[in-house]
């Protein structure tokens, strides 16, 4: 086996072993609180419809997102800076570069999950629109809103989104050391938004994103579908008129926009494709 096939192999393996530990470490934490804090009643997270397609989901992104940041990361470097070496290519992203790689890395970290966010407000809402809904649909479509949910995403969504900010800023100087920092609080979170609890956490509903926040996003269009659409900051969605928190009020109905939605990863992965 040439050297190439098996860096990229030892890379997914890799992953995939972060992955395992997290995963029974995320099961555990919200067992428990979704027990005492559900936001809607019904059977637990393990015993879901669509089980086996969101556990597929949920390895499945990873790897796929650390392949494709890392080509897109290789192209960007080639296109714009002209660097094609291998050992260039790494010194270059090494520890950023530019007058950002200059900031304390906790400043480039901050910076890092304000601008992303920023921007995946933004594109969030052009998911929600035209030609691109039937990628973000994928996401959508869980009637059963729980942790595990939060990795159930289309690879053009992923690419068009996450991962292409990820590259945008890591591009631009921003040092790929950061997600050291951010990785595990986007992984935690991302799960906590999507967890059935009936959180608000109060007046701080709106300096960070919560299960009740981001539950109503999942609700259908009339409901609230259409709002809510920031995934760290809720001041995007204040400041541009699309947050709603109805008072004294839970989200209670999902996935309902999408009934026909395959529900195994196979068909919905070729579902944008078929319509």
């Amino acid at each position: 086996m040439s050297s190439l096939p098996m860096d990229v192999a030892l890379m997914l393996g890799e992953t995939i072993a972060k992955v395992i530990p997290v995963t029974a470490a995320l099961a555990v934490v919200f067992t428990v609180l979704e027990h005492f804090w559900a936001c809607n009643p019904g059977v637990p997270w393990w015993r879901k419809r669509e089980i086996v397609t969101d556990i597929c989901y949920w390895f499945f992104v990873p790897v796929f997102a650390r392949t494709m940041r890392i080509g897109l990361l290789i192209v960007a470097a080639g296109v714009v800076f002209n660097i094609h070496d291998p050992d260039e290519l790494i010194a270059f992203y090494d520890n950023g570069h530019g007058p950002l790689s200059e900031l304390p890395l906790w400043a480039q970290a901050a910076l890092f999950l304000i601008l992303s966010d920023f921007m995946l407000y933004w594109l969030h809402r052009l998911f929600h629109g035209g030609g691109f809904w039937k990628y973000h649909a994928i996401h959508h479509s869980s009637e059963e809103l729980g942790w595990i949910s939060a990795a159930r995403f289309h690879p053009v969504n992923l690419v068009l989104g996450t991962i292409g900010v990820d590259v945008v800023l890591l591009t631009v100087g921003i040092s790929p050391n950061v997600m050291i920092w951010l990785g595990p609080f986007t992984t935690f979170h991302s799960a906590f938004v999507h967890a059935n609890l009936n959180w608000t956490l109060g007046p701080f509903k709106y300096v960070l994103a919560t299960p009740v926040f981001h539950r109503w996003h999942h609700t259908s269009l009339e409901q609230g579908g259409n709002t809510n659409f920031a995934g760290t900051f809720p001041l995007w969605d204040i400041l541009f008129g699309t947050f709603r928190m109805p008072a004294n009020e839970l989200p209670q109905e999902y996935g309902k926009d999408e009934a026909e939605m395959p529900s195994e990863i196979g068909g919905q992965l070729a579902y944008p494709f078929r319509h």
